[in-house]
């Protein structure tokens, strides 16, 4: 908690004929019953040793999974058991876009399925054109509560296989999926591989300062700007980069909040290496924050709603300010 004085820390049929279906219609024929916006990055004018200004500016494939096999391990036991969940999980591949078609379960009159996702795309059944209804298929649906499904990102390298119940949950939070770009606004829409995160922040945000050192001086300028205003700098320091980012909202008509994080541009795991102190100070005044940063993969949206992060308001920020500039000492440490 940020404390005053104290420091602390898819329209069209689409036809396909798969592969399965055969399969599928031999095993269960008849078994049915009856994803802070519109504002842009803060521009640098000047960087004087370690202290960085910025002005900030209003605004706001087809897929076939499979599980891998451990038999190195366990023997061939482990291998069979592999191949027959990868045979069950197959039986509930959609036959529009191979994705899994997962309860709740509908079918057709003959007893085709096809996922929750192409279904409102389809006029008819895309395997035997008949109408697709909305019968319950309660025995792939019971089979479904046992079958371990893949990953959607194990083609990215994720070896997990899980219950359907717990997919959605894991997948949510996958160290495999694609990143996004980590600046503020939703302006930009790139995805890829922690990687290439930083390349890209170097080719399309080449307006954000990035400042070396473990300890340096966030400056923000115009905070008193009216409306939602972002300010983001990086920080290199330890082999890693860091995003700093101010953020500030207008709550309700009058009354407008701060929010100050520190991101690394990593995953979960390696955020547990690092630790970050923001620090204002004012005439015998001190505000200070301290935390484990998070990793890009969960944004500032999280960790603002939950106001886990340095947060002020518009009076705080008069007390620490110079002539409409906010001054923000940002450390960061190693756990190890």
């Amino acid at each position: 908690m940020a404390e005053n004085t104290s420091i602390s820390n898819n329209s069209g049929i689409v036809e396909f004929n798969h592969h399965l279906v055969t399969d599928q219609e031999t095993r269960m024929s008849g078994s049915g019953g009856s994803n802070s916006g519109g504002t842009s990055i803060g521009n640098p004018t000047a960087s004087v040793g370690t202290v960085s200004v910025l002005l900030p500016s209003g605004g706001g494939t087809k897929r076939r999974s499979a599980v891998g096999s451990n038999s190195s391990h366990n023997g061939g036991s482990a291998s069979n058991s592999a191949s027959i969940s990868a045979d069950l999980a197959s039986l509930f591949e959609c036959p529009v876009c191979f994705d899994y078609v997962l309860p709740p379960i509908l079918q057709c009159q003959s007893g085709h399925l096809v996922c929750s996702t192409c279904r409102p795309k389809l006029n008819c059944c895309p395997t035997c054109r008949g109408p697709l209804g909305n019968i319950r298929n309660l025995a792939m649906e019971k089979v479904a509560s046992t079958v371990m499904f893949p990953c959607k990102y194990s083609s990215s390298g994720c070896p997990v296989s899980l219950l359907h119940s717990e997919k959605v949950e894991h997948e949510e939070l996958c160290e495999c999926r694609p990143y996004t770009c980590p600046c503020p606004g939703a302006s930009c829409k790139w995805q890829g591989g922690l990687e290439q995160v930083m390349e890209h922040l170097m080719v399309a945000h080449k307006s954000i300062t990035t400042l070396q050192g473990e300890d340096i001086v966030f400056l923000a300028t115009d905070i008193n700007l009216p409306g939602a205003v972002d300010w983001v700098m990086m920080q290199s320091c330890f082999g890693h980069h860091f995003m700093l980012v101010l953020e500030k909202q207008e709550k309700y008509e009058g009354h407008q909040q701060f929010f100050a994080i520190v991101q690394l541009i990593g995953s979960r795991k390696q955020c547990e290496n690092f630790a970050y102190r923001l620090e204002l100070n004012g005439h015998r005044r001190r505000l200070a924050w301290e935390a484990t940063p998070r990793s890009i993969h969960e944004g500032v949206s999280t960790a603002i709603l939950n106001s886990d992060c340095l947060v002020f308001d518009t009076s705080t920020a008069q007390l620490f300010a110079d002539n409409g500039n906010l001054g923000i000492n940002v450390t960061i440490s190693t756990n190890v």
